[in-house]
């Protein structure tokens, strides 16, 4: 039984004119609890009471018996979440208020953020989250540190963030440097849009599943009287469609190959550097969006994704908050929303205006090193290095190389050939559909044969 129904919403406000929209409406359906994001005039755009809204009832959930699945999902068919409500922190920041003005602090906003990414992370309960539309920054916090995530065909995925003088917060200095080969980098830095399967096959979404089937998925999901991670995943298998035969991942074959070599540098000019050498259309459209990026955000943006690699969950939230406090102080944050996002000239005046302006120790210094007195404090303990249930999804790049090098547990003999190579995941994945295009896509792509039909990892 719904605790807030969208016909006891509707209710209400006849009843009570006037009355405001709760931004974020509760479920209770059997065995699952569900989040509705309820503002999609707003394209679902996280705020600081949405958040507060679902904290507190994530940790009541997490703790329940009676709770065996919890489903996220946002109101309205365009959007899961378009991000955060930034054009109101920087409304919050230009105001000053003091910071013990709780309502008029920016930064309690990104506080209050981090703490339920961190929380969605460590859950104990299965998550689902349903991405069906836009979701972008702060959907990505909701959504991406979960043990499932659903996209359909009307999936959007992009994490914006330099274009408007911010960096990939919420968590994505943790999951982007993760993501097969250069691809977070090339997400992070570009803004580059992913659409439907292609959120899935780069490993964003752990499943597929057409829109038309979500009412049935939600259904199915609640009449489960099992929080078991595994009974989860087989649930929504079940759902899953498979891709058409002419489908090829957007960011595969040529252009992986370029995004590999041209975003495998440790500072933004020698990427750029890279993609002029690259003469190619996709390399000269590139570098053209870099160019209207913040040129400070990207050099933030490419060492925290550096230092996020070899980092904690925890430590990285903790690293992201810094820069936060950091950007709402002294940077092109403000600027960017201005011109992108209220006055909508999408003429940025950025300060430093280009790369070359940018000193790499004045970065290093203000953002990363200087001292800073404000802590988060997480909502529990747990902390990981990788991933808890990232077996959910398809096979990553590099347990592909590892079973081909022979690293990878259970691997068996070296010299195995394609079609035991795919054979060997999809035993480990239980036939999922995508393993055999994911692996076949990376064997084309990183190995040689070398007779009798084995393959060589060709770095």
């Amino acid at each position: 039984m719904s605790l807030v129904t969208s016909n006891a919403k509707t209710e209400l406000a006849r009843v009570f004119p006037g009355t405001p929209e709760v931004d974020v409406i509760h479920r209770r359906i059997l065995g699952s609890r569900m989040f509705i994001l309820n503002k999609p005039d707003k394209l679902n755009a996280l705020d600081l009471s949405m958040v507060r809204n679902m904290t507190p009832q994530l940790q009541a959930w997490n703790e329940s018996d009676l709770c065996k699945v919890i489903i996220i999902k946002g109101a309205g068919d365009k959007a899961f979440c378009a991000g955060g409500d930034v054009t109101s922190v920087v409304r919050l920041a230009e105001q000053e208020k003091t910071e013990t003005t709780e309502e008029g602090n920016a930064l309690r906003f990104f506080e209050e953020e981090y703490q339920l990414n961190h929380l969605i992370a460590t859950l104990d309960k299965p998550y689902v989250a349903l991405l069906n539309g836009i979701t972008m920054g702060g959907g990505f916090g909701l959504s991406v540190h979960g043990s499932f995530r659903v996209a359909t065909e009307n999936t959007v995925f992009a994490m914006p963030e330099t274009a408007i003088g911010l960096f990939p917060d919420v968590g994505g200095s943790f999951y982007l440097p993760r993501m097969d080969g250069e691809v977070g980098t090339y997400l992070a830095l570009t803004g580059n849009r992913l659409f439907g399967l292609d959120v899935f096959f780069s490993g964003i979404a752990t499943h597929y599943v057409p829109s038309e089937r979500l009412p049935h998925l939600e259904d199915r999901l609640s009449e489960l009287e099992s929080d078991d991670h595994e009974v989860i995943n087989a649930a929504i298998e079940d759902f899953v469609e498979k891709p058409e035969p002419n489908y090829r991942y957007a960011l595969g074959g040529q252009i992986r190959e370029s995004i590999d070599r041209c975003f495998k540098y440790n500072s933004v000019s020698e990427i750029v550097e890279a993609l002029e050498k690259e003469d190619s259309g996709w390399a000269l459209e590139t570098k053209e969006v870099l160019s209207r990026m913040s040129p400070t955000s990207l050099k933030v943006t490419l060492r925290e994704l550096r230092l996020g690699k070899r980092m904690t969950i925890t430590d990285c939230l903790q690293m992201e908050y810094g820069l936060v406090n950091k950007f709402l102080e002294k940077s092109d944050f403000k600027e960017g929303v201005r011109a992108r996002l209220i006055d909508k000239t999408d003429a940025p005046r950025w300060d430093p205006p280009s790369l070359s302006k940018v000193i790499d120790k004045d970065i290093e210094d203000f953002y990363f090193k200087s001292t800073n007195d404000k802590i988060l404090n997480f909502l529990n303990l747990k902390s990981f290095e990788n991933y808890p249930y990232a077996r959910f999804g398809l096979p990553t790049e590099d347990d592909i190389r590892k079973l081909v090098t022979g690293e990878l547990p259970d691997a068996g003999a070296i010299g195995m050939t394609e079609e035991e190579i795919v054979d060997f995941f999809l035993k480990e994945n239980r036939g999922k559909i995508g393993t055999r295009e994911k692996v076949s896509e990376v064997l084309r792509r990183k190995t040689v044969e070398i007779g009798s039909r084995a393959l060589k990892w060709v770095d």
